[in-house]
């Protein structure tokens, strides 16, 4: 096949939840090769293994299928590539509704592709028996400590099986839990032919994937000197333009909102970096220390001299398990002496639950004052000491769920039985909600085969 000089490769999701419009505007307002989309995180996925349990037809994004719905016109007409992790716990009955998408658009002989294997929770008996232990990798408590509470349990697999279902003619790509810059190094591997071994050029890759799998986060979004940045209500959001030979450009379309320089792209590589000269991944490791950043012209970045190693042999697993439950709510208490007042419905709350017989010790209590520097109470000043309102935050954590519902009880009562300027009690009674627990493991590689599946709608 004959290779292209650049690709282009535009990220339009950072998370399930963000910009409904960004990938639209992304499609339509300048050149794109890829469009990636980031919808998973580690409890997005446990979310989903619940919502499957439910419904053997869930589990997978349901925005990415009215998104494919509403842009469907123009990624036919520009030839537009998709790859997104959208599948989450269930990728076939993803692939299936974009499907459905397809057929009711009446367009024919678009190709899908689906990348499973990464979901290893059914597996969890067959893998220790085998010999994996699956320890916590920040505690090192075993598995076993948790096993009749997993909720869900997924290895971040690479960007090959990507490469590969493209390799196969897939225009839109879906896959469940894999890592965030595998979603753009999949496209530049099947651009550029790159090969297992090609350790910095995959390290390239993985670096650029890294820069823009935040979305708008390297183009000016959750920007320190927010003042500088123009137009955020248009923030553009990133594009790479990758050559063969590793060097990439990191911008966003001309005439949009945002802001890229030398320091909003710092700003994002700095985002979970982990060993500076190690960033691991299940296809390379990169060295970050290596990377070197100049700015290219107005909202460019160029980048090159990125260096990488030989990957792990293991699998990093993302697991989830049940951890108790919670229950948090807010009052406002406004009027002279806010904060006093709060402080005082506080000390109530506790007292009349106590006088009931419930007791939550204080590493199951929560209290904050929003509007008393509570966010960065230790690090900024508070400016002023007499604020006129405040935001009482209280919740409680726990095993058992009547004990924390019953907590829920004793906020809105305040109203009426408290302190003057009590208000914003609308949203009723805070409810016991589950608490999800994170468990990172590790797995090695032969455990796990990915399988990629390629399917003609419309033929």
């Amino acid at each position: 096949m004959t290779r292209p000089n650049i690709v282009r490769i535009a990220n339009g999701q950072g998370f399930w939840g963000d910009s409904i419009l960004a990938p639209v505007r992304l499609v339509r307002e300048g050149p794109v090769d890829y469009l990636t989309l980031d919808y998973l995180a580690e409890v997005t996925m446990s979310i989903m293994q619940k919502l499957r349990s439910r419904n053997p037809n869930a589990g997978y994004a349901t925005d990415f299928v009215r998104l494919i719905d509403r842009i469907l016109p123009e990624l036919v007409e520009k030839k537009i590539k998709v790859v997104a992790n959208a599948g989450g716990v269930n990728p076939r009955g993803c692939m299936d509704a974009i499907a459905a998408v397809i057929a009711k658009r009446g367009y024919k002989g678009i190709k899908l592709g689906i990348v499973e294997g990464d979901d290893v929770f059914t597996r969890i008996d067959e893998l220790t028996t085998a010999g994996e232990k699956l320890s916590n990798m920040d505690t090192q408590a075993p598995i076993s400590s948790v096993r009749d509470r997993l909720t869900s349990a997924n290895v971040y697999l690479g960007a090959f099986p990507i490469a590969q279902a493209l390799d196969q003619g897939a225009q839109i790509v879906i896959t469940g839990r894999g890592t965030d810059p595998g979603l753009v190094l999949g496209p530049m591997i099947h651009e550029f032919g790159w090969k297992t071994g090609d350790h910095h050029l995959l390290a390239a890759g993985t670096v650029a994937g890294h820069i823009v799998e935040c979305g708008a986060q390297c183009t000016g979004g959750n920007f320190t000197d927010w003042r500088t940045i123009p137009d955020m209500a248009r923030i553009g959001y990133p594009l790479i333009e990758m050559k063969a030979d590793g060097t990439f450009v990191i911008t966003k379309h001309d005439g949009t909102g945002g802001l890229v320089n030398e320091s909003t792209v710092a700003h994002q590589l700095a985002y979970e970096m982990g060993d500076p000269k190690a960033y691991l991944g299940p296809d390379c490791t990169a060295d970050f220390t290596s990377i070197r950043m100049r700015q290219d012209g107005k909202d460019r970045v160029a980048v090159d001299g990125v260096r990488g190693g030989p990957a792990t042999p293991f699998y990093k697993v993302s697991a989830s398990y049940q951890d108790g439950f919670k229950a948090v709510g807010e009052l406002t208490i406004s009027g002279p002496d806010a904060l006093e007042k709060a402080k005082l419905c506080a000390e109530i709350v506790w007292k009349r639950l106590a006088s009931d017989g419930f007791e939550y010790p204080a590493s199951e209590r929560l209290v904050e004052y929003l509007g008393a520097n509570t966010v960065h109470a230790g690090i900024a000043a508070a400016d002023r000491a007499d604020p006129s309102e405040i935001v009482l935050r209280m919740g409680v954590k726990g095993p058992d769920e009547a004990k924390v519902n019953r907590f829920g009880m004793e906020l809105v009562p305040l109203v009426t039985s408290g302190p003057p300027g009590v208000t914003g009690f609308a949203g009723g009674r805070p409810k016991a909600t589950e608490i999800i627990g994170f468990w990172p493991a590790l797995l090695r590689k032969e455990f796990v085969t990915p399988k990629v599946t390629v399917v003609t709608v419309g033929t």
